[in-house]
């Protein structure tokens, strides 16, 4: 298994979920969600209390606790692509202090195409696979017939969702900018397209 430390950054819809589960499997790396650290550490008791307390009541998961399980989900683990973590410039400079980056990856996407894309967003209920009305709708007219569209993906929640990324999140962007493993890539490509580019950087990182 691979010692590549990586952190993909971006706004909801910049598909940084499909491009980390690339990154892990061809560089055999652990690919690491904030709702996989929850999970595996929800009853991981701190000074706050566990995570699970908070999940069990539909409660965002205070920093403190989200800080405890984050250093003990990575001491561990030697390479690892970590996704949806840091959301805050406070969870940034927590990250610093506790592990180090080999590249991390800003994917930019115009407003417009990031409501296109999660607007058009609907999820199979009975198997929670996500897929888009416009580019990646299943074959089956059955499991069309059932897709159904998450409440945070419509229009009004979606253009609150990017609100909310450009208040909390945008810092953390910044403060990453000058980081000598940062590289902007433009995620309005293709999927394909923006893999490519992010295995040209880590190819590099790794040589």
């Amino acid at each position: 298994m691979s010692s590549l430390r990586v952190l993909p950054l971006g706004p909801p819809g910049a598909g940084k979920g499909t491009q980390s589960r690339r990154i892990a499997e061809a560089y055999d790396i652990n690919h690491i969600s904030t709702g996989d650290m929850l999970r595996a550490n929800k009853d991981m008791e701190t000074d706050h209390g566990t995570p699970g307390e908070y999940m069990d009541a539909g409660e965002l998961v205070p920093d403190p606790v989200m800080k405890a399980v984050v250093e003990e989900a990575l001491s561990d683990l030697d390479g690892y692509v970590l996704d949806g973590y840091p959301r805050t410039l406070e969870q940034a400079e927590h990250l610093e202090s506790v592990t180090d980056l080999d590249a991390i990856i800003y994917l930019t996407v115009d407003r417009e195409e990031l409501i296109r894309r999660l607007s058009g967003r609907r999820v199979d209920p009975e198997t929670g696979q996500n897929y888009h009305v416009e580019f990646d709708m299943p074959d089956d007219p059955a499991v069309r017939e059932r897709l159904v569209q998450r409440t945070d993906d419509e229009p009004d929640r979606v253009e609150t969702r990017l609100e909310e990324y450009a208040t909390k999140t945008r810092p953390v962007i910044e403060h990453y900018t000058d980081h000598e493993a940062f590289v902007e890539i433009d995620g309005n490509q293709s999927p394909d397209e923006v893999w490519e580019d992010i295995d040209a950087v880590l190819r590099d990182v790794g040589e």
